[in-house]
């Protein structure tokens, strides 16, 4: 898409030299600081005041060994970004108040990052030759947070160049030494980096456009030699091709909205950098692809902050406010624009702090807020969306509105980037609220990849709305996969329907597992989750599990409501002479599922009180 069609002899004349390229505001361009409103920069300038004389956090080897030791990497990763989030803060407020007041702290903030051994964290150091429990400090790998670290200190260096000179031009030296050494020099030099995607990689994830976006900005701001600018745009536009590539052409990621913010967000991230520093002329944004991949984002949105999380997703997504307007901007797409503008109303100045503290969207969240805030377009409450690439069916009861039923399920396969085991999950909300969910993402650990990523609870299929046959949950890998997937959509009724069967290994006995999901829209709409089964031969140890955040109240005769502190609810109902119905309490000691579900979910079971070899379990949800 890129490289086929930018890289020519005359790319060189189309990019901004250094000296040229003014993508934001220095702190010497007043007028535009001080034409922003006042409610940011108090925000900011607030934010930054209490970090004044700052106490850097260490950073110790044991802490980074804590990784290869107890599989921990919270300790580490939380005070190296704590280290950027406090900097990047005293950089806004500098350039708002610009009195001098943040400039030490800066100092001691900029040096304080420039003396880590690996600007990375430990979970990425498998990327290194050598594996031991300590960074090998002779190989510069290029990893997320190197990268973003990077971004960080370039843009520092460009809003505040002239004032960092004034008291010592040793600092703004220190930026360039460090950045080129551990980033730009390898980025033009090395080509295995598993993310470029120039070695057949058999999976290339968010983390392509997350680092080359990041790379780009290091060149852009940092690097003088218009020969190295140009090989570093035409490396970046090569490798983002391997990434857009494999993409599918409905924009569907199977990673979740989370994980959108920094795969399809990170992809518009390098398209505005490219698009800025050639003045324009590196334009993709009418192409299909980068269209739908904008639109992803409201199609799997439900209300509030809440979207549909499927694999490593949490229920609860702070989306950039200004990056998804942009986006929509861009695209010409008045509902992603909405939907921006929407979360900007929502969180006010609050919106433009940002996870990672990443200036290529602070800057713009700042110098757009008037824009966004103002902005009034198409509702992003779509009621039908179809991503067949993953599989993946959105409904609600009306376009428009998030009142009423709203439903989401997949097919897909168990080989999925940042997968969970899952094939055949639905979830159900009613009036914006969840009621019938997927617990999301655990904080990340050693196990959370590679060899034990499947022990942990919240991946495995026993844990998502889904059966367990013969006390076999589903398995691992690209072969464990939905059949038969049927996706249909009309007036009255929106149903996807699947074989289950093939996510089973062959020892849980299954021949046939046809699960049906159907939202019905009439008087009284409702939701049928319809599992019709075929097994090798008779047993009764079939469990249909259905997770929720609310303490189910049973009735009589196979019906269960949930309802949660705002009166929302929903009854669900099922064959209570077929099954037994139970709940046990899921304690939830995870940060991460704490801070969205509370202490408790509830793992409601439906157990076969029948022996059978083949026959039908009917689950009806409605108001």
């Amino acid at each position: 898409m890129l490289a086929e069609r930018f890289i020519n002899d005359n790319l060189g004349k189309c990019l901004l030299n250094r000296d040229n390229y003014r993508p934001f505001p220095t702190i010497e361009d007043r007028n535009q600081w001080n034409l922003l409103p006042l409610n940011l920069r108090s925000y900011w300038i607030n934010e930054a005041t209490s970090k004044l004389h700052y106490a850097w956090p260490t950073i110790t080897a044991t802490q980074y060994m804590d990784y290869s030791r107890t599989g921990n990497r919270v300790d580490f990763d939380t005070a190296s970004w704590k280290r950027r989030e406090v900097l990047a803060s005293l950089v806004i407020a500098e350039c708002f108040e610009n009195q001098g007041r943040f400039m030490d702290d800066i100092i001691n903030g900029i040096w304080c990052i420039c003396e880590e051994t690996f600007w990375g964290i430990p979970g990425h150091g498998y990327m290194m030759k050598r594996q031991d429990p300590l960074p090998d400090i002779s190989d510069q790998i290029i990893e997320l947070f190197s990268a973003e670290t990077a971004a960080l200190l370039a843009w520092t260096y460009y809003l505040l160049k002239t004032k960092l000179d004034g008291i010592s031009i040793m600092v703004s030296e220190r930026i360039q030494h460090e950045v080129k050494r551990r980033i730009l020099d390898p980025y033009l030099q090395r080509n295995d980096f598993w993310w470029m995607g120039f070695n057949q990689e058999k999976m290339l994830n968010n983390w392509n456009s997350w680092c080359n976006s990041n790379c780009i900005a290091a060149f852009l701001l940092l690097e003088d030699d218009p020969n190295r600018r140009e090989a570093a745009v035409v490396k970046a536009m090569r490798s983002l091709d391997m990434y857009l590539h494999r993409l599918p052409s409905d924009g569907g990621c199977e990673e979740g909205p989370k994980y959108w913010m920094y795969a399809g967000g990170t992809i518009f991230d390098s398209l505005e950098l490219l698009h800025g520093v050639s003045g324009g002329k590196i334009d993709v944004y009418q192409e299909p692809l980068i269209r739908h991949i904008g639109c992803y984002i409201y199609k799997a949105y439900i209300d509030d902050s809440y979207f549909v999380n499927f694999a490593d997703s949490q229920a609860q997504v702070n989306i950039p406010a200004e990056l998804t307007y942009r986006y929509g901007r861009r695209i010409g797409d008045s509902r992603l624009c909405e939907l921006g503008a929407r979360v900007q109303r929502m969180k006010r100045e609050e919106g433009t702090r940002l996870e990672f503290s990443s200036m290529v969207r602070l800057l713009p969240a700042l110098f757009n807020y008037t824009e966004v805030e103002q902005y009034s377009g198409e509702s992003p409450y779509i009621r039908d969306a179809w991503f067949d690439s993953i599989q993946v069916m959105v409904a609600r009861e009306q376009e428009g509105s998030s009142k009423g039923l709203f439903l989401a399920a997949k097919g897909g396969h168990n080989g999925e980037s940042h997968n969970h085991n899952d094939i055949g999950q639905f979830i159900v909300y009613c009036n914006g609220s969840p009621m019938i969910i997927d617990p999301g993402l655990l904080t990340y650990t050693s196990k959370s990849f590679f060899s034990e990523r499947y022990t942990l609870w919240a991946m495995q299929s026993g844990y998502h709305n889904l059966p367990i046959v013969n006390g076999v949950q589903q398995q691992d890998g690209r072969q464990f996969r939905a059949d038969e997937v049927e996706y249909n959509l009309n007036d009255k009724v929106t149903s996807l329907s699947m074989n289950l069967a093939g996510a089973y290994p062959e020892f849980a006995g299954i021949r046939s597992w046809i699960r049906s999901v159907h939202f019905y829209r009439d008087l009284s709409p409702n939701i049928e989750i319809s599992d019709n089964f075929l097994l090798n031969q008779v047993t009764d140890d079939i469990t249909q599990i259905l997770i929720t955040p609310h303490p189910p109240q049973t009735q009589e005769n196979g019906n269960i409501i949930l309802q949660d502190k705002n009166y929302n609810r929903i009854k669900i109902q099922y064959d209570s002479e077929m099954y037994a119905y139970s709940v046990e309490k899921i304690l939830l000691e995870d940060e991460i599922m704490r801070e969205i579900w509370g202490d408790t979910l509830y793992r409601m079971k439906l157990t076969a009180i029948i022996p059978a070899a083949q026959g039908e379990c009917v689950i009806r949800i409605s108001r």
